[in-house]
C-alpha cells in the first residue's frame, strides 16, 4: 500500500499513469531509505 487515492479511473485506463507512477517511485525510494537506515 502506498496510501494513494485517485478518483481518475477513466484517465488511468486511458493511459494517464504519471501520477500513479510518481507515487509508486516515491514509495519505493522511501522503502529503500528505511532499509538503508535500519
Amino acid at each position: 500500500r502506498i496510501h494513494l487515492t485517485l478518483h481518475k479511473l477513466p484517465q488511468v485506463l486511458d493511459g494517464s499513469l504519471d501520477e500513479l507512477v510518481e507515487a509508486l517511485e516515491m514509495a519505493h525510494q522511501e522503502e529503500l531509505l528505511q532499509a538503508t537506515n535500519a
